[in-house]
């Protein structure tokens, strides 16, 4: 078990960006947390309003993107554009080369989550997508949102690994199976807390796990959780 504990992470204020990082990111640098496995990089970000990225390049990375609060306005090289908001998830393969913004709404603080994975495959065409999905449905059970193969109406990511999100009441043991016996599991707590293994883990706090078949998990209060399953080893075509 890898932890990571919320206070521990990079942390980076530019005024109109506050960002935490879990992973080393621009200014931020520790050797001993450059990735999990495919994982790159968990960026918890806090956008003022009216602002954000301009256009900038991307390549050969899956990039997934979770808004918490408010809205992120995207507009892309490929033509694509698109707001996604709370309940909705943004996917994008940057692949042989993609260039594109991010802002928030000019009225409301936007929060949100963004993710860098390790492609299974390089150079493969760009591809963007976005979906809304039912909060109901993520309500005291994992809900599956990425996926290798676009299962159970997941988005489809270029690499073998499984996002789910679930927000759960007090008190709620579950179990987790992995889809893939041979991938390890990262948790990224989004708020509230929960009993992982027999450990205890607070908001914004991260976990990886390198071997299991099943995990037991347990709520403390209201709480939300990410869990990525996805490879340990970076192989790439």
């Amino acid at each position: 078990m890898i932890t990571h504990f919320a206070n521990t992470r990079g942390m980076a204020d530019h005024g109109w960006l506050k960002s935490a990082h879990t992973f080393s990111f621009a200014d931020y640098y520790n050797p001993e947390r450059m990735h999990f496995g495919v994982l790159r990089v968990i960026n918890d970000d806090v956008i003022a309003p009216g602002t954000g990225f301009g256009r900038h390049p991307h390549r050969d990375m899956e990039i997934i993107t979770i808004p918490l609060e408010g809205s992120v306005i995207h507009e892309d090289s490929e033509g694509n554009k698109g707001v996604i908001k709370r309940g909705e998830i943004q996917v994008m393969s940057a692949g042989t080369g993609i260039s594109h913004s991010e802002f928030s709404d000019k009225f409301e603080v936007t929060k949100l989550l963004q993710i860098w994975v390790f492609p299974k495959k390089l150079q493969i065409p760009p591809r963007y997508d976005q979906k809304k999905y039912s909060l109901a449905e993520r309500k005291n059970k994992l809900q599956l949102i990425v996926s290798p193969d676009s299962r159970d109406h997941s988005l489809m990511i270029n690499q073998d690994a499984f996002f789910s999100l679930g927000e759960f009441d007090d008190g709620r043991e579950f179990e987790y199976m992995a889809y893939n016996k041979n991938n390890g599991a990262y948790l990224f707590i989004i708020s509230g807390s929960f009993e992982i293994n027999g450990t205890v883990f607070n908001a914004r706090d991260g976990v990886g796990i390198n071997q299991f078949d099943i995990l037991t998990i347990k709520s403390i209060g209201s709480s939300e959780l990410l869990l990525m399953e996805l490879p340990l080893e970076l192989s790439r075509s």
